[in-house]
Formats: C-alpha cells, sequence, structure tokens
C-alpha cells in the first residue's frame, strides 16, 4: 500500500540531523519520497516539515516561506561555528555590557539587513560546501545576502561568570541564519557572541501546535493531507471545470487575482488540482497534482 501523500510536521529533537529525521521517516513509511523544507542544525529542536510522496514537490516553496524562532545568544564568547556545537576561539569579559547596549544592538540587526552566513554552513563556494572547507581548516570569504529580520524581541537578559545570556524571539525571512545574528550581536557590542539554544517555533504556517515528536510519529502517523497543506500555506482558488481540465493537462487559465507567488488551485469538488503563478496576465500551473 503506497504511503499517503502529505506533510508531517515533526519536533526535532537535539542532536538529531534534518537527514537522520528524514531516514527515520522513510523507514516508518515505508517509501524512499520524503524530504524537508529546510534544514535544521543537530543541536536545534522544533518544527521541521516533512514531505512525503507528492507532497515532497511542495518543500521547494516551503523552504521560502518566513520562519520563527527561539533563541539563547551567549554574549562575551566565540566559536568557529558560531554556536555551542563548536570550539571556542576567544573570551572577552561582557559584565559591562548594559541591557540598552544589548537592545540597540538587536534593534541594529531587525529589519532588512545584509547578513555573511556562518563559515560552518551549507553554502557552496566554488561548487564545495563552505562547510567542508572549513573543516578543511580553509577560511573562505562568504558574501553578504540580503535577508529581512521581521522581529527580533529580547525576552530575557541573564548574567552569569562574566557572560550576558539573551533570550530572544525571532521571526525572519528564508535563509536567515540565526547562528549570524548572534555572531553579530557580540561583534556590534565588541565582546563576540554564539548561539547556545535554538528551537524552531514555524515555518510558514506550521507551527509547534502542529508538530508531533519521533516517539509520537511511530505510535500514530500523523499525515497533514496534501490539500489541506496547500490550504494553510498558500492562497486558494476554486476554478470552473472547463479550467480544471485544461490545468491537469498543464493549460493555463484566466489570472487567479491572487497576486504574485504561488496559489493552491482547486476543483468545484475541492480536489487539490495544481500550483499556479501568474505570468502575463494568465496562471500557468507550476505543480500538477491531479492526473487527468
Amino acid at each position: 500500500m503506497p504511503a499517503e501523500s502529505g506533510l508531517v510536521i515533526v519536533d526535532k529533537p537535539s542532536d538529531w540531523t534534518s537527514h537522520d529525521v528524514v531516514a527515520r521517516l522513510r523507514r516508518l513509511v515505508g517509501t524512499r519520497r520524503v524530504g524537508h523544507a529546510g534544514t535544521l542544525d543537530p543541536m536545534a529542536t522544533g518544527v521541521l516539515v516533512i514531505g512525503l510522496e507528492k507532497a515532497t514537490r511542495l518543500l521547494g516553496h516551503l523552504t521560502l516561506t518566513e520562519k520563527a524562532y527561539d533563541a539563547t545568544i551567549r554574549l562575551g564568547q566565540t566559536t568557529n561555528t558560531d554556536d555551542a556545537e563548536g570550539e571556542v576561539t576567544a573570551t572577552r569579559p561582557a559584565g559591562e555590557v548594559t541591557d540598552e547596549a544589548v537592545r540597540a544592538g538587536v534593534a541594529a540587526l531587525t529589519g532588512p539587513i545584509e547578513q555573511v552566513p556562518p563559515q560552518v554552513s551549507a553554502i557552496k563556494v566554488d561548487g564545495v560546501r563552505s562547510y567542508k572547507r572549513a573543516r578543511e581548516g580553509e577560511r573562505v570569504e562568504l558574501v553578504a545576502r540580503p535577508v529581512t529580520v521581521h522581529a527580533f524581541a529580547i525576552t530575557a537578559i541573564r548574567r552569569e561568570g562574566g557572560f550576558v545570556d539573551v533570550d530572544a524571539s525571532v521571526v525572519c525571512s528564508s535563509g536567515t541564519y540565526i547562528r549570524a545574528l548572534a555572531r553579530d550581536l557580540g561583534e556590534g557590542l565588541g565582546v563576540g557572541g554564539h548561539l547556545t539554544a535554538l528551537r524552531r517555533t514555524r515555518v510558514g504556517p506550521y507551527g509547534l501546535d502542529r508538530a508531533h515528536t519521533l516517539e509520537q510519529l511511530e505510535k500514530d502517523l500523523t499525515v497533514l493531507p496534501i490539500a489541506e497543506a496547500v490550504r494553510a500555506a498558500f492562497p486558494a482558488r476554486t476554478v470552473t471545470q472547463e479550467e480544471a481540465r485544461r490545468l491537469v493537462h498543464g493549460g493555463r487559465i484566466q489570472a487567479t487575482g491572487l497576486g504574485t507567488g504561488p496559489a493552491g488551485l482547486f476543483a468545484p469538488d475541492g480536489t487539490l488540482l495544481a500550483l499556479g503563478e501568474e505570468q502575463s496576465g494568465q496562471t500557468k500551473p507550476t505543480i500538477v497534482f491531479a492526473t487527468p
């Protein structure tokens, strides 16, 4: 019996790679057609969106959606990975850093910013992942990229042993590295910083309230049907029977009026037909789910 197409929202445990979770789900559902919508570092916990079967075709779009995190940043210490997984490279006393300075530093990193990815990242440099070059002792110059930090809210500031630990909630665009925010906050304050804890609380519309631990999924595999997943993540439009016929054959229809970006296109009976995007006054199906 083939696996059901849909999304599984996993609450990833610490010390698991995203690929470890994919491998566990492959064994659990009995199919190789499993993928995820955006890597979580092994140290991090929280929302990891997994696609099964046809829903894997949604993952590229979901990777581009807004994300939310709860994070803890330690000021006064830097590491070679910008998080607690790496080796400490410098320690500087942070006790003189005031709460007001921390808040000002956070404000400077809020909104549209240019962010240099961490050295240990999946960014390719001349065809080789940056983390592979870093493991070989090579330091590469990574280019700053535009990202948007929609919200960077401090929830607590704690002081202990010469360090300042900052708890914060972050809402950001795709491609934002929370490790880099920690690094840049510390650099801006002149004491260095790194990430000590990270929990992803949301990917697009899928939050922790929909997430299940691997232990829970072993007992009861909860799959979000693909049509419901599309309605939650994208604008939706019900088309006519004639438009439905054209869509399932890859044809274009009149513009949906739903603006830029993908939209879910549904038949009159509620069947998911396709994801479509507007081009030159028409809607072109970019992913067709229904069969003729």
